[in-house]
């Protein structure tokens, strides 16, 4: 992932506890150099960091109260009329009234601009610093300062790509939304201008819902249904470690190769509401899986969220019980009578 550019700045509250300051990055002017092997490293493993948080989703807004000035700042940087080092200064300052009182937030305010095949994204991370131990030259441990990338709590990242291609109703900002950070996440939102659109959780359940629904309908055996289900994880999972959306259309390609628009009719034709595009939702998606079984001329399959809810498991007495039967099967049973 090659880093474009990249500078660091610092937050810290006052000494009265009141309000807080940025420090800009000595010689701001200056951003650090794109071959800087340490500073990518250091923004390799927050993007990898940030591509397993909670996040919600969104784009600028164009006008009203949500509108902000990022878009116009954005516009200006690409156009060469703005330096990167201005541009993260201003959007600091920017942080810093929004956030005046959120003295938590204190720590390093970290900008990149990097390119991954033909996306560009521009990142902005606040990464805190705790203490660890070192080894000196003379092999005794020191006190040695760390930055502790695996704990995000404020991050945004802006497909610039996907922003200049104009696409309808594309999502191309992110930000991170953890339940216990709600001040924080509206926040960023109002730094950056952006009006909230795709719900990554419910979008991603409802997905998962359609293709429960879509293995049924079709009928699949136990290990054609497993297979498909893995290929939907995988896939689910892949986009999720590179922080893409899933696309509908390239899912439903993968899940029935040798009908590639089968399961995206199928979403289109029952009016799921699913958006082209889904964040996907790492949390959701790790509760997913399916439960199959076959013995005695018995075959059963369904997925785990269903289970405690419209399935049963009674351990005691090794009985499952299923309280909402399936349309299909109901009508076939009503018939034998």
């Amino acid at each position: 992932m090659p880093l474009l550019q990249s500078i660091v700045h610092r937050l810290d509250p006052t000494l009265d506890g009141e309000r807080l300051t940025l420090t800009a990055a000595p010689q701001s002017e200056q951003a650090a150099p794109s071959d800087d092997s340490v500073m990518a490293t250091l923004v390799g493993t927050l993007n990898d960091t940030y591509n397993t948080k909670p996040k919600g989703w969104g784009r600028f807004a164009e006008e009203g109260e949500q509108a902000g000035p990022l878009a116009m700042w954005l516009r200006n940087y690409l156009a060469g009329d703005k330096s990167f080092a201005e541009l993260s200064v201003e959007l600091a300052e920017r942080l810093v009234k929004q956030l005046q009182e959120q003295l938590s937030v204190s720590g390093y305010l970290v900008f990149s601009h990097q390119r991954q095949g033909d996306t560009e994204t521009l990142l902005m991370a606040l990464v805190h610093q705790r203490e660890g131990i070192g080894i000196n030259d003379d092999h005794h441990a020191i006190p040695a300062a760390q930055l502790n990338t695996s704990q995000l709590t404020l991050a945004a990242r802006i497909n610039l790509t996907q922003w200049q291609s104009e696409a309808p109703n594309a999502q191309y900002v992110s930000f991170l939304k953890d339940r216990g950070g709600k001040k924080l996440a509206e926040g960023l939102v109002a730094l950056l201008g952006m009006e909230e659109g795709v719900d990554a959780p419910a979008e991603t359940r409802t997905l998962l819902k359609a293709f429960s629904d879509y293995v049924e309908k079709e009928d699949y055996d136990d290990e054609v249904s497993r297979e498909k289900t893995d290929t939907l994880v995988d896939y689910a999972n892949e986009q999720l470690r590179r922080g893409e959306p899933m696309t509908l259309e390239e899912l439903s390609g993968l899940v029935d190769e040798q009908q590639p628009k089968a399961f995206y009719d199928h979403i289109r034709n029952a009016d799921y509401g699913l958006s082209p595009e889904i964040p996907p939702d790492k949390r959701t998606l790790s509760q997913f899986r399916r439960f199959t079984g076959r013995a005695g001329g018995v075959s059963i399959s369904f997925d785990s969220h269903l289970l405690g809810s419209s399935i049963e498991y009674d351990a005691t007495q090794d009985r499952l019980i299923i309280k909402q039967v399936p349309k299909q099967l109901r009508e076939q049973l009503t018939k034998k009578d």
